[in-house]
């Protein structure tokens, strides 16, 4: 517990106030920003800020030219308040009185001191660096001494600190319980969106940045003794340009053959774009024999509450057609969606005019469920009539023995 002090006892509504020391940790830890408030030349500032927590020390990042920072050098220190505040909700009552908000919020006072010391300061920039992404300070380039001298860096021993917070619901008073307005909480959280690649980065997106979402949209890599699939990446975009680069592996699909790498690895960003929005799952499609890429994969139309998934956008090279490439990659997918995501339908989709590829998906095992009419639009204008075929969970273990049968009579390919 933190002793209160003139400074952090509350004046009113005491029952929302904490001295808890893990609670008050857990607040710091969990925000991303906080607010330091100072006097210069009697006149109050707030600055906004990061910062981090370590142990009952709590490390502000600042550039060495600012004010506080200046303040903060001589052997006195710079006395501070900081605020850090979670907004966890709206609270909507009947009466106007009573709307109020669900929160969680921290003040601190005491003197905060400029941080001189060239280790320490680097222990608390990679502290800080660390609270952004667990690993992302081995997976970045430390500051030089130049740039570590540019920033400044105040400590703020954690002595005199509050906990303030909101939580529950409605306050209305009951005299009001039956008036016609819509009372409730509307709840309210921080949440990461999709990591957008800075220009040029051909890298794939650091685990500690993917979202942890739902396994139906994760393309964790699968194996087998014809092709391996692993996550598609920009990085890909070269080889799979070179492997694909024949019209007749485009006759039929939703883009032109690419007309050089860079076209490819605009569909590459597409696709890549389509799985930050949760659209698309894509693989890439590798010879399990000499580790070259010879196309790609992917789910679609992911839907985890109806137990639904549908494969397609495939490209296979043409050396790899008929070889058991596209007959093992369809196996791994329908092994993950049906024995390893709990699926209970999966479906394809094909132009109408594409009779190899029809064949293909029967072969697979699948039952055609009809033709979606100007179903979508092709590359040259035109629209596409487009026939679905579908496998459901009670198909799929006779389909599984006959596809595993297929791969036993075919020779990898490579």
């Amino acid at each position: 517990m933190y002793p209160p002090t003139a400074r952090t006892t509350a004046t009113r509504i005491r029952d929302r106030m904490s001295y808890d020391r893990a609670a008050a940790h857990a607040v710091l830890d969990e925000a991303y920003h906080c607010v330091l408030g100072f006097v210069v030349d009697g006149e109050p500032r707030l600055l906004p800020t990061l910062h981090v927590r370590v142990g009952d020390t709590l490390y502000l990042h600042g550039s060495t030219g600012s004010r506080p920072l200046l303040a903060a050098r001589g052997d006195a220190g710079l006395p501070v308040c900081v605020t850090v505040t979670l907004l966890d909700g709206l609270v909507y009552a009947r009466s106007q009185f009573h709307h109020s908000a669900n929160y969680r919020s921290v003040v601190a006072h005491g003197t905060a001191h400029l941080v001189t010391d060239e280790g320490d300061k680097r222990t608390a920039m990679a502290a800080l660096v660390e609270k952004v992404g667990v690993g992302r300070g081995a997976d970045s380039r430390p500051p030089n001494r130049r740039e570590l001298a540019e920033t400044a860096v105040l400590a703020l021993p954690l002595r005199e600190v509050s906990v303030r917070s909101r939580g529950g619901g409605v306050g209305d008073d009951p005299a009001d319980l039956d008036l016609p307005h819509w009372a409730g909480v509307v709840p309210l959280r921080l949440t990461a969106g999709p990591p957008e690649p800075d220009a040029g980065v051909t890298v794939p997106v650091p685990a500690y940045l993917r979202p942890a979402g739902s396994p139906w949209r994760e393309p964790v890599p699968l194996g087998g003794a014809h092709v391996l699939l692993e996550p598609l990446e920009l990085a890909h975009a070269d080889e799979l340009y070179t492997a694909t680069a024949e019209p007749e592996v485009w006759a039929h699909l939703g883009h032109p053959l690419p007309a050089d790498p860079d076209a490819m690895r605009a569909i590459v960003a597409a696709a890549l774009a389509a799985r930050r929005g949760g659209e698309r799952v894509p693989w890439v499609q590798r010879c399990a024999r000499t580790g070259a890429v010879i196309g790609t994969t992917s789910y679609y139309e992911v839907d985890p509450e109806r137990r639904s998934v549908a494969i397609g956008h495939t490209w296979l090279g043409r050396p790899w057609w008929r070889s058991g490439v596209n007959t093992e990659a369809k196996l791994l997918l329908l092994t993950r969606a049906f024995d390893e995501l709990g699926a209970v339908r999966v479906v394809w989709h094909t132009d109408i005019r594409n009779t190899r590829s029809q064949a293909a998906i029967e072969r697979l095992g699948a039952h055609r469920e009809g033709v979606l009419r100007m179903h979508r639009q092709r590359p040259d204008g035109s629209w596409r009539d487009t026939a679905q075929y579908a496998m459901t969970v009670d198909e799929w273990p006779n389909a599984q023995v006959k596809l595993r049968e297929r791969l036993r009579r075919t020779a990898p390919v490579g």
